[in-house]
């Protein structure tokens, strides 16, 4: 390497133009990392973030601009080409095999062998010692199907390290992850930033950008429009270069966004029946083991319960046996008067149930499928006529929703595959909250997407509890749980360990919870 090019940028992307038909996801955009720091990329949902980072991936090749890694011109270069010089990057969406183990998709395309054969007694042992390096725990012989969101995730962040990585481009990487997991992630990138390693981290947790990174760029409708030094920029300074206007809200001592109290300004009415009624449900996780364990809990109407606890603890279980997609062993779910054994998904959603999953790809969305359409999913019968589906109803509720959740391109036809994570859950958000519904499952409702658009999904959660609604939210962001919840419920070995009203909680009381520790 000359020594000019040593003196060059590890990345250093200029003018890049990327179009998807007619929409265009990043014009002007510009991107200057350099060696040995870790560089936070920001902006709301569709700013072309992810876009721009598979053009340097090597996923996209940009129809303009320039792009560099280490001094070398590599504009248009192939994945191949990107992974030998040591850039990795793991997506916000999972790229992994179900079927096949955690090690045989970390060591996926570069398997150890053992003459003509693939060594995966070695594979195993590789990826246990990787995952002790780094801090990442996960089994290394389970299978990708039975892993929950958050080991799924600590897998796809595996896959890149075990390639030698010293450019890593992290999608979205602690949005599945528990608070100590994310601290040992940052245990792992500030590693990789001591050795001389670079990363790119994209993200919408302003602590998060505050915490660990060293440089700011923020994006807006595709281009860069500001570059920011971390140290001395608040978190109300990048939401305001994010959005473009001031956001509102309540920043705690660590940074965390805050967005409101609910705590006194529920609508429960005392002595009113449940909205929805839990009693002794035993629920098996698909390894076979009691994932819900004889829980119980009451939801009144005017009312939001939040489940806080480290994800893995059946919590995701419990909200698939509610919304009927898991059958349970033992115990009652009634939704108002209606007892919820042997109700369909379509029976639950029309008597008022209504669920925003976890996993918006595996349940909340066919990725194929046009934005009007996926607005729809689950309530097609409601949009049938003796020959089919009413296309301008259709179309006139996919106008209603797209404007009032804001969801970004406004185009109607797009596949949903087409928009940024944020925006793909704008669709579930929309879908399940912009109906009639009594009870509202709500799973990780802001997984993913901007300080904006948290600040309006809060604010519509908030109406609708006011509204007589009942919600159970479930979230791995604490600061969420406590903002939101009038009674907060701590989960941890499939049970409810405490439940105590939110007015009397904080993360410090909560945490021992968390953690088993005062059970």
């Amino acid at each position: 390497m000359s020594a000019e090019a040593s003196r060059a940028p590890a990345i250093r992307m200029r003018g890049v133009v990327k179009t998807f038909g007619g929409v265009v996801a990043n014009r002007d955009a510009s991107l200057e990392v350099h060696q040995g720091e870790i560089h936070a990329l920001v902006g709301e949902n569709g700013a072309g973030k992810s876009t721009l980072m598979r053009v340097l991936a090597g996923l996209y090749a940009p129809d303009g601009g320039t792009v560099e890694v280490h001094g070398r011109e590599v504009t248009g270069w192939k994945t191949t080409e990107a992974i030998a010089a040591g850039v990795g990057m793991v997506h916000q969406h999972f790229m992994l095999v179900p079927t096949l183990t955690v090690a045989e998709n970390v060591v996926l395309g570069s398997e150890p062998t053992k003459g003509m054969t693939i060594d995966l007694h070695r594979a195993v042992l590789e990826v246990e010692s990787l995952c002790k390096r780094c801090g990442l725990h996960v089994d290394p012989r389970a299978r990708i199907a039975d892993l929950t969101v958050g080991e799924a995730q600590r897998v796809e962040i595996l896959k890149a390290l075990y390639r030698g990585a010293k450019v890593l481009i992290l999608d979205e990487p602690t949005a599945v992850l528990s608070p100590p997991e994310v601290q040992e992630l940052w245990t792992v990138l500030r590693a990789l930033r001591a050795d001389g390693g670079t990363v790119v981290l994209i993200t919408h947790k302003l602590d998060e950008v505050i915490a660990v990174s060293d440089n700011i760029t923020v994006m807006r409708a595709g281009a860069t429009v500001s570059q920011l030094a971390t140290q001395g920029t608040t978190p109300r300074d990048i939401a305001r270069a994010m959005v473009g206007r001031d956001v509102n809200l309540h920043l705690d001592a660590m940074g965390a966004v805050r967005h409101g109290t609910a705590h006194g300004a529920a609508a429960t009415t005392a002595g009113a029946a449940p909205a929805l009624r839990v009693h002794g449900l035993r629920v098996m996780s698909d390894r076979g083991t009691v994932a819900v364990n004889d829980l119980s809990l009451e939801i009144h109407p005017g009312e939001i319960v939040g489940i806080a606890g480290v994800e893995g603890n059946g919590q995701t279980e419990l909200l698939e046996a509610i919304a009927g997609l898991r059958t349970w062993q033992s115990g009652r779910i009634q939704l108002g008067t209606h007892d919820c054994h042997g109700l369909s998904v379509r029976d639950r959603a029309d008597y008022g149930l209504s669920h925003i999953p976890e996993d918006r790809h595996r349940r909340g969305l066919v990725l194929d499928y046009s934005i009007a359409d996926n607005l729809i999913l689950g309530r097609q019968h409601h949009f049938a006529t003796r020959t089919g589906l009413d296309r301008s109803r259709i179309a006139a509720n996919a106008a209603e929703q797209i404007q009032r959740f804001d969801i970004r391109p406004p185009i109607a036809h797009v596949p949903a595959r087409a928009l940024s994570g944020g925006n793909q859950q704008k669709i579930v958000i929309a879908r399940e909250m912009g109906r009639e519904f009594t009870v509202l499952l709500a799973a990780q409702p802001t997984r993913g997407v901007d300080v904006g658009a948290i600040e309006f999904i809060h604010e519509q959660l908030r109406a609708a509890r006011n509204a007589g609604k009942g919600i159970l939210l479930v979230s791995a962001d604490l600061p969420e749980v406590l903002a939101l919840s009038d009674r907060i419920a701590v989960m941890y070995g499939g049970r409810f360990v405490t439940i105590l009203p939110a007015a009397d909680c904080s993360a410090e009381l909560l945490g021992p919870y968390m953690t088993g520790a005062a059970a």
